[in-house]
């Protein structure tokens, strides 16, 4: 991780253009929470590449698989944000693509005395494109509300099948341009 942020520090010090955001961002979608560290390398006056580090808390209930399905597990994102104005604020674009690992409990016939439980652990791809409006705020500090349509799909499971489909996120990121 030290060597990235180094990285990173060093193509700012070598490129005409740089702004680089640190922050923190959080997505909600109907069956789950992501809470997670956000950081925007600006490529150039109108595009970044942006990425995440977070913990996905997922709750389907009964949307998934089984009539009971809870859990969840870190991942990340790595994305690409078209901005239509010079300086990177007002109405954005983005394709992203998330990848968790989580761990999920379900159950099955709760109450029942055949009561099943169990244990999934699934790796999840989670392709989004995204729309959303920074507002910039004093001292560089920016407030991004977004909102994100794409898929959950589950690509590895140790364990019974579990939710996954379509998916629609609303998030809200606040960083502070560097």
């Amino acid at each position: 991780m030290k060597k990235f942020l180094l990285f990173i520090l060093v193509c700012c010090y070598n490129s005409a253009f740089c702004q680089l955001e640190l922050g923190v961002e959080i997505q909600a979608y109907p069956t789950g929470l992501i809470p997670g560290i956000h950081i925007e390398y600006g490529l150039t006056e109108q595009s970044g590449l942006q990425g995440r580090i977070g913990y996905n808390i997922v709750r389907h209930r009964d949307l998934g698989e089984h009539e009971d399905e809870r859990g969840g597990g870190f991942g990340g994102t790595l994305g690409y944000r078209y901005y239509f104005k010079p300086s990177r604020t007002g109405i954005m674009l983005g394709l992203r693509s998330d990848l968790w690992r989580n761990e999920i409990d379900w159950k099955d016939n709760i109450g029942a005395i055949d009561e099943i439980i169990g244990k999934t652990k699934v790796t999840v791809l989670q392709p989004t494109a995204e729309l959303g409006y920074v507002f910039l705020l004093n001292n560089g500090l920016i407030f991004l509300p977004t909102i994100s349509l794409g898929a959950e799909i589950n690509i590895e499971t140790d364990g019974a099948d579990v939710g996954q489909g379509a998916i629609i996120l609303l998030g809200v990121t606040v960083a502070k341009r560097l």
